[in-house]
């Protein structure tokens, strides 16, 4: 495949999986929320562990966007190649 091609297709592929990425977020979403609901997150005298539990169960959706950008701008530049 030419340049111009593979540029093209890295950059549509890139676009997919972030769009795809995307769309799967608030599945994860309403999950996170009732394990918060669960563990009781909004109280202020539980222990450190599940305060620790609640913190890591809040990065799971930044992290989740970070990695589909970081896959579709890996595709991307693996087309500029």
């Amino acid at each position: 495949m030419n340049k111009q091609g593979s540029i093209f297709f890295g950059i549509i592929v890139g676009l997919f999986v972030f769009v795809i990425g995307v769309l799967f977020i608030p599945f994860l979403t309403e999950d996170i929320a009732t394990t918060r609901t669960l563990l009781d997150c909004t109280n202020s005298s539980i222990t450190g562990g599940t305060m620790i539990t609640c913190l890591q169960i809040d990065l799971v959706t930044p992290y989740l966007i970070w990695f589909f950008v970081s896959v579709a701008l890996g595709y991307i530049s693996g087309g500029l190649r």
